[in-house]
């Protein structure tokens, strides 16, 4: 709405109106200077260059009345009083001086503006003074006349006042709301580094297993290297598979912990347990029914030799689901749908609830979310997650994998 408002009504630069206002009301003033007649047949005297000069120090001070609005506005006061004793026609002046009141209300404080209000309340009741002892044949009423244009005046300022107060209100808004926003922006950096060091942690637990593993076959292959030569080789194959699974992770832990917003501080010593996996899902699913969550499983086709990590990554991804489903999406039941191919893995979590959807509507995403994206795109996946048609919530990650050499859990 707000943009396509902007679209319609492109915003004018404050310098240029004030130069356009500025210029329109001294060309004007001018002019009148010349050729105004006064409808009840007031003469006025002739324009000269005394009148000339008078008119533009009364309006061109206009274009800094943002700058000075104090100044502008008492300047002007002053050049109007000139502009009455002289007597010179100007049908502008009070234009001119309701903006200036105006300006002196919204960009000045409130005694400078009251100041302001003041010089030009006693501008005008001079004007008013001499005016009717200028001219006796005309009715006028003094009193009238100075009542209204003390009217005039406390309008025009208490207008000004009035923006002013909106004015800086909506700065206030918009001030807090880009402290909000960095805010917000330090809390997903610092989440997304916390998550990095996780991953990195994770991904060096599975280095860890991956060594082991390799410990125990190389021992087994030295002792059956005279006895059983096959045996030997079929260890030596196995030591050469996890090997290269090992290497592929460690890159990965590189990888993250060499990213800016990396940090691994604080990591805690890997243990040489293995990570959970897609092949714990029944268990997770155990724990979410046991919180109230009934979760149905289904796997399609065989494992095969999906890499330790991607089998982790789309572990973690699951359970991140599952979770976000416990917290927001109500008393409602999920779905697993996992499914391996040749090299990638299937990931969907869906849910018949709405409070995951109604939470997120119009929100950024959580640091769950930012999790599960970073672990994915760590292996060169994808990620959505979004309300489902007819309700609910689902999450869809594939994460590809490189089949050759790999070796499964």
């Amino acid at each position: 709405m707000t943009t396509a408002r902007a679209k319609l009504f492109p915003r004018i630069e404050p310098w240029l109106l004030d130069a356009s206002l500025t210029i329109v009301l001294s060309v004007t003033a001018v002019v009148a200077l010349f050729v105004y007649t006064d409808p009840s047949g007031v003469e006025y005297a002739d324009a000269d260059a005394l009148g000339i000069a008078l008119v533009l120090v009364i309006t061109v001070p206009l274009i800094a009345r943002r700058k000075h609005p104090v100044a502008v506005g008492l300047i002007t006061a002053a050049g109007l009083a000139a502009f009455t004793a002289v007597d010179y026609a100007m049908p502008t002046a009070a234009v001119v001086a309701l903006i200036a009141i105006y300006t002196a209300a919204n960009y000045g404080g409130l005694a400078a503006s009251l100041l302001v209000a003041g010089a030009q309340v006693a501008a005008s009741a001079a004007y008013a003074v001499v005016s009717v002892d200028r001219h006796p044949d005309l009715s006028m009423d003094l009193g009238a006349n100075i009542i209204i244009s003390c009217l005039l005046i406390l309008g025009a300022w208490g207008i000004g006042r009035a923006v002013r107060s909106r004015r800086l209100y909506t700065a206030e808004l918009e001030d807090r709301a880009r402290r909000l926003e960095r805010a917000h922006d330090v809390e997903v950096r610092a989440a997304i580094a916390e998550e990095r060091s996780r991953i990195a942690r994770e991904l060096h637990d599975v280095v860890a297993h991956h060594v082991s593993v390799m410990t125990v076959q190389a021992a087994g292959a030295r002792r059956s290297l005279r006895r059983d030569v096959d045996r030997t080789a079929d260890a030596l194959q196995a030591i050469e598979d996890v090997g290269r699974s090992a290497l592929q992770e460690m890159r990965r832990v590189v990888g993250v912990l060499r990213t800016p917003d990396g940090d691994d501080r604080g990591a805690q010593p890997a243990t040489l347990a293995p990570q959970p996996g897609l092949g714990d899902l029944e268990l997770l699913a155990e724990q979410m029914r046991d919180a109230g969550l009934p979760v149905d499983i289904r796997v399609e086709g065989e494992p095969g030799a999906v890499p330790v990590g991607v089998d982790l990554a789309a572990f973690r991804v699951i359970q991140e689901a599952l979770t976000n489903t416990i917290k927001h999406a109500g008393p409602s039941a999920a779905t697993v749908h996992v499914q391996y191919l040749p090299s990638e893995v299937h990931v969907e979590v869906s849910d018949d609830g709405h409070g995951v959807a109604a939470a997120l509507e119009g929100r950024r995403p959580g640091h769950g979310l930012l999790g599960m994206r970073e672990r994915v795109a760590l292996y060169g996946g994808t990620l959505a997650a979004g309300p489902r048609r007819g309700g609910g919530y689902e999450v869809r990650a594939k994460i590809p994998y490189d089949s050759n050499g790999a070796m499964s859990r």
